[in-house]
């Protein structure tokens, strides 16, 4: 056989394996993530069901530590020791990495089409003529609460905020529980599973978070600074020593039977799953009065995008591709329950609780979180300052409508609505 046609034959084979059918040589594809909890996941179920239908294309899960995987991916990419596929956060800390070079164009991938606009928003740019990770997944925010402590105390479970202080005056008045478990040493707990948890009630889901956008609102505005009011309601119930308290605290007092209700992600079920040694049950953010209309953070949390680096970006796409299909959808979906998939076609969910979470959606309207598109580009950062007020909030450093001046006068400092 003459080296040409050798060399041909070769370049076949490897044109065949971008669309999944064998590669010449076995490539091996490494994804960045801050997901270590999912390692277990992606290791026994998610690579072994992508690499029997993809013979030469092996793939490595490689997460860094929460805290530290935004600097740890940038410091990778500077340096081009990046990884072929990077899990991708939802809005701007993406849109910087694309605009940046870091992340490639996927607007024509396979698959792309099973998702919809709103799904694709997350990772697009702001015309929405680039589309550059598949969307993976959402969470959404609530209330998970110890069933067996709600059934010996006689509560029902809250469905206003009425009720639902009352539950914790009940609970704080009988003494076997602390009523609720979260801390606000880290900070984001305050804000992810307190403010951006309640607030969309307040402001009304989308219809607020575009009027903050557009100029229309502001964070002063009573419809912002309310969610702070019942925000500062929630420290008799905390527990002592709250303020020292983190958030693997806050979840270990929970699934240790310790706490009542714990103000949640719903990323939190597969893990309380195997800790807890009670039943559990969910419930959306309380509302006003019976019948009002509910809304729930139902928030694009995690994509994944191809580095435009990438030396294998043909059997990179393949994967993505996959990624992007029914079948994934179903193995993450359920081996991650809280993880909602994003994708058009419809994932029978088998965990009771992540179908609890679920259902909201077809009784609240969804939102995603309030600072996480366009208002958090600028220095100070929306989110991060966010951050800080609502914990301050809680704690009783600020007032609410301290917290919501210091966050709007720093917006004002560099954000111009566009008119």
């Amino acid at each position: 056989m003459t080296t040409k046609l050798l060399t041909a034959l070769l370049l076949g084979t490897s044109i065949l394996g971008s669309a999944g059918v064998a590669y010449a040589a076995d490539v091996t594809l490494n994804i960045e993530s801050w997901r270590g909890d999912d390692l277990a996941i992606w290791k026994d179920k998610l690579i072994p069901a992508f690499e029997a239908k993809n013979p030469g294309i092996k793939v490595v899960f490689a997460p860094s530590a929460p805290t530290e995987y935004d600097a740890a991916l940038g410091a990778k990419l500077a340096a081009g020791s990046a990884g072929d596929l990077i899990t991708c956060r939802p809005f701007d800390k993406s849109l910087e990495l694309y605009k940046k070079g870091n992340l490639a164009d996927l607007s024509s991938l396979p698959g792309m089409e099973n998702f919809s606009d709103v799904a694709k928003a997350a990772w697009q740019t702001d015309d929405g003529k680039a589309s550059f990770c598949v969307p993976m997944a959402s969470v959404i925010h609530g209330f998970i609460y110890n069933k067996d402590a709600f059934d010996k105390l006689g509560i029902k479970v809250p469905e206003t905020r009425d009720e639902f202080f009352a539950a914790l005056d009940k609970i704080k008045a009988d003494g076997t529980y602390i009523p609720m478990a979260m801390g606000t040493k880290d900070l984001w707990e305050a804000a992810t599973m307190g403010y951006q948890n309640i607030g969309p009630n307040y402001w009304k889901g989308e219809e607020g978070r575009a009027a903050l956008i557009k100029g229309e609102q502001k964070l002063t505005d009573k419809d912002w600074v309310a969610p702070y009011e019942e925000l500062a309601k929630w420290k008799p119930y905390l527990g002592d020593g709250f303020e020292a308290q983190t958030y693997p605290d806050s979840q270990n007092l929970f699934t240790l039977g310790r706490a009542a209700i714990y103000p949640a992600g719903s990323w939190e079920i597969g893990l309380f799953n195997t800790q807890a040694q009670f039943k559990m049950g969910a419930f959306p953010p309380p509302v006003e009065k019976a019948g009002d209309t509910c809304y729930i953070s139902d928030h694009t949390d995690i994509g994944m995008g191809l580095n435009a680096a990438s030396k294998n970006a043909d059997a990179a796409k393949t994967f993505l591709s996959w990624v992007a299909s029914p079948d994934f959808a179903a193995i993450y979906a359920n081996a991650l329950p809280g993880f909602f998939s994003l994708n058009n076609t419809p994932v029978k969910m088998e965990d009771p609780l992540a179908q609890e979470f679920v259902s909201w959606r077809g009784k609240c309207k969804s939102t995603i979180r309030s600072t996480y598109q366009i208002l958090s580009r600028g220095t100070p950062n929306l989110e991060n300052e966010t951050w800080v007020e609502s914990a301050n909030v809680i704690n009783g450093t600020d007032t609410p409508e301290a917290a919501a001046k210091k966050l709007q006068d720093g917006l004002d400092s560099w954000y111009k609505p566009a008119k």
